[in-house]
């Protein structure tokens, strides 16, 4: 489907109750629809609101580097996030959670109203979210935004699939958190990966057990209170 905003309720659902509002992009806020969607999550305008970026995915992929990690902070990446105009903006670096305590970085999670999760790799940052206590924690941030873009959007999914295997879980298993019940394939048809078109999709959905969208960077899909929304400048698919 392309070019369109198509609303799908009823059909899924959350797999955890009073859970963060989900806005889950390929690569970030790249048109109007998109940011409107970040908007209406916040309930308020982006300019009034504080965020914490979350940049620990770009570590565990292996084009991932300490530049790609400060292009996403600075706002100086392709993949609109850091550089909307936020109130305030502040690094959340999960590796270094587990060694400062939840007492120490609990109350800044709490005071910000949204997360951005930079992409990367998604088992990577699966891990981490689960080491330093942000996954346990997810249910009781109902009132935060959670905004990923690639491996930030597919850590809330229940599987990844091999093809986006990249870094190794000590279970070898492609499981993610599975917040939501649905499996994402981002960045479909971009012209700098030949092995995301949607014949490659619709093989990678094959593969699992569990609804899945096939997702292109002018897409995102919103999801509050087990209401799924897609949100489109581009074109995307259901299997």
């Amino acid at each position: 489907m392309a070019g369109s905003r198509t609303l799908i309720a009823g059909d899924y659902h959350l797999c955890a109750g009073g859970i963060v509002k989900l806005l889950l992009t390929s690569a970030g806020v790249k048109n109007p629809s998109i940011r409107q969607a970040v908007v209406d999550l916040l309930g308020k305008p982006i300019e009034e609101a504080d965020a914490l970026c979350i940049p620990t995915a770009g570590y565990g992929h292996p084009m991932g580097s300490p530049a790609g990690a400060w292009r996403f902070i600075t706002g100086q990446a392709t993949t609109p996030m850091c550089e909307l105009g936020w109130k305030s903006m502040g690094v959340l670096e999960l590796t270094a959670l587990p060694s400062i305590g939840t007492e120490r970085w609990l109350p800044w999670v709490e005071q910000a109203d949204v997360l951005l999760a930079n992409g990367g790799d998604a088992l990577y940052l699966c891990h981490w979210m689960r080491q330093c206590g942000l996954a346990d924690l997810l249910p009781s941030l109902h009132e935060k935004v959670w905004v990923g873009l690639s491996a930030g959007s597919m850590v809330m999914t229940p599987r990844i699939g091999e093809d986006f295997v990249g870094w190794k879980s000590t279970t070898g298993s492609d499981e993610t958190l599975g917040v939501v019940d649905f499996s994402i394939f981002p960045h479909l048809d971009h012209p700098a990966l030949p092995e995301n078109t949607m014949a490659d999709a619709e093989r990678w959905a094959a593969t699992l057990s569990n609804p899945a969208y096939a997702i292109d960077d002018e897409t995102a899909v919103k999801v509050v209170d087990g209401v799924v929304e897609i949100v489109s400048e581009g074109h995307w698919r259901l299997f």
